[in-house]
């Protein structure tokens, strides 16, 4: 038998893909302890904290206006099946998070949804969970975004366009109050 045949089965690892954005992440460089080159192993057993302080943190952000620890991340097997997932707590007193829309506060925890995005202050971190198999450890993989992830959103103008193509706001801008006038007439 060649080495191929007798080596083990490779495990797939379940990987949480993070991309982070501040406005001012170029001038204050809060990222800077962030390791953005490559996927980190971490142990299932390990919660992954990520706050101002380096010493209780495994991803440190350096912002006075963070937390020293603001969230937390803990990998977990769902029960009665073989799916794995991660659960999100916010350990912050004074900053709530939202994920996607649903706000935690203090020691308030939910599911991390596979893909969501997760806010604190001016902070937004995507995060995406991509399936594995293995047990015994899970990565992440962080990436820095140049844009922000979240953008404001405008409604559109929901004022009607007539069909003779003449906007309202032309007469209104005329000093004129629209009047109703019957297709007819045209």
């Amino acid at each position: 038998m060649s080495s191929f045949e007798e080596a083990e089965t490779e495990e797939t690892v379940t990987c949480l893909h993070l991309t982070f954005y501040h406005p001012g992440q170029d001038e204050k460089m809060m990222f800077r302890c962030l390791n953005f080159c490559k996927r980190e192993q971490v142990r299932a057993d390990d919660t992954a904290k990520f706050g101002r302080d380096s010493s209780a943190c495994r991803y440190s952000l350096m912002d006075t206006r963070v937390s020293r620890i603001q969230f937390s991340l803990q990998f977990y097997r769902k029960l009665h099946t073989l799916e794995y997932g991660f659960e999100i707590k916010n350990l912050s007193k004074k900053t709530k998070l939202t994920v996607n829309q649903t706000e935690l506060g203090y020691l308030n925890k939910i599911d991390l949804p596979w893909k969501c995005i997760i806010c604190f202050g001016d902070y937004q971190i995507l995060a995406e969970t991509q399936e594995g198999e293995a047990v015994d450890y899970f990565e992440t993989h962080l990436h820095l975004a140049e844009a922000p992830i979240l953008q404001e959103k405008c409604p559109p103008s929901l004022q009607p366009i007539p069909e003779n193509g003449i906007s309202p706001s032309f007469f209104l801008s005329q000093g004129e109050s629209p009047t109703e006038i019957d297709e007819n007439d045209l």
